[in-house]
């Protein structure tokens, strides 16, 4: 492990919990909905280059896959085990997808390789000044034109689903998800280049309300 990686925390906290991620996720996110929604939202074509930022287990790299076979995409996390479940993954469905080990403040690839970047999920465990630094480095790679789309904890829909986000809250911290329950992430976005920020749908889950974003770095 090296410095930069000291602070990283898997997606469940625990590392001992990871292999149990897909079957969590699935039972509390509306995952299914959600992910096929966001892959609706940034309309990918076959001649496109994406960046599954954060990729977990390779379940949305895997579906953005086989809804445009001809697309390029790649995913990149920091966790070693989630990579290689990711890669036994697409593997099984007889598919390519890279997956390649980096973070997102700090990702290791050429500026303006992507057409699109992705993730769900994932910007709720940075903190504060990591989802700056992380939305300066997507927009780095993005092409001009190109687009972010994102799946993550948004503002409450319902008192109830404030509620249900605390448990959220106490996993991964008031500090890091303070922004999202506030309905800031739209603004981190624009304060790091992006134009045309929206909020675009919120879907009720188990554990609060998600929202999905669309951002777009400047022609």
């Amino acid at each position: 492990m090296t410095d930069r990686d000291a602070d990283y925390v898997p997606a469940l906290a625990y590392h001992w919990l990871t292999p149990l991620y897909d079957r969590v996720v699935a039972a509390t996110t509306r995952e299914r909905e959600v992910k096929r929604a966001l892959i609706v939202q940034a309309a990918i074509r076959s001649e496109h280059v994406v960046l599954d930022l954060a990729s977990g287990t390779g379940t949305l790299a895997l579906w953005i896959k086989q809804s445009a076979p001809g697309v390029s995409v790649v995913g990149v996390d920091a966790d070693p085990a989630m990579i290689a479940i990711a890669t036994t993954k697409v593997q099984r469905a007889g598919l390519v997808v890279p997956f390649d080990k980096g973070v997102a403040y700090d990702l290791p690839y050429p500026a303006g390789q992507f057409d699109r970047v992705v993730s769900s999920l994932f910007f709720h465990h940075l903190s504060p000044a990591d989802k700056v630094r992380t939305v300066h480095e997507v927009w780095r790679v993005l092409k001009p034109g190109g687009e972010l789309h994102v799946a993550d904890w948004g503002p409450a829909t319902s008192p109830l689903m404030r509620g249900l986000f605390v448990l959220v809250q106490l996993l991964d911290g008031f500090t890091n998800t303070r922004d999202h329950a506030a309905g800031r992430l739209g603004t981190i976005f624009e304060a790091g280049g992006f134009e045309q920020v929206a909020m675009r749908q919120r879907f009720s889950t188990p554990l609060g309300t998600l929202a999905l974003y669309s951002a777009a770095k400047p022609g």
